[in-house]
């Protein structure tokens, strides 16, 4: 009984101290973000956002960010854990694409981005790619009455490019340029 007690509080404090040193090296890597692994918190016409979730934007003369599998409830990040070859899922992906190709003319022939049809997997992704910017550039020119030569600059301006992965456009900050190009 004795040897299992000195091995289970061996175990314990050997893995007290694997799990402390893994904690104190992501803690370090957070400090060296931008944000120090904080939200970025904005605040627009009196209302506090937060630009690392996904926001909804129904509105035709906003840029719509990905679809989410929790409705944009942080509380609930989940993805749907629905592949491919699930139907359901494939219908639900085929309703995206023909209600996009509706709310931009002009956009039937050109294929869809997919990151406007597909959630990520976490339902909060806060960015979409050039591509999903650029579909719904023409939507918006009409909608605003601007430009898409001026849109399409802005979209130019948002875009961060991350040190790994592609390029990136987070939603709430363009729509809020968007918005003060106005």
């Amino acid at each position: 009984m004795k040897n299992h007690i000195l091995s289970a509080l061996r175990l314990t404090l050997v893995m007290l101290v694997i799990v402390g040193i893994y904690s104190g090296i992501v803690y370090a890597g957070s400090q060296i973000l931008p944000t120090q692994g904080n939200a970025e918190i904005i605040s627009y016409k009196g209302q506090k956002f937060y630009a690392n979730i996904g926001q909804d934007f129904k509105s035709p003369k906003y840029f719509h960010g990905r679809p989410s599998a929790v409705d944009y409830n942080a509380a609930g990040s989940a993805g749907s854990n629905k592949g491919p070859s699930n139907e359901e899922y494939l219908e639900t992906v085929q309703k995206r694409i023909d209600t996009l190709k509706m709310q931009n003319p002009g956009m039937e022939s050109v294929k869809v981005p997919i990151d406007l049809v597909t959630a990520s997997g976490s339902g909060l992704d806060p960015d979409i790619s050039e591509e999903g910017a650029r579909y719904q550039v023409l939507r918006i020119a009409e909608e605003r009455k601007i430009a898409a030569e001026r849109i399409e600059e802005l979209i130019r301006r948002q875009t961060e490019q991350p040190l790994l992965g592609p390029s990136k456009i987070n939603v709430l900050k363009l729509n809020i340029a968007l918005d003060q190009m106005n």
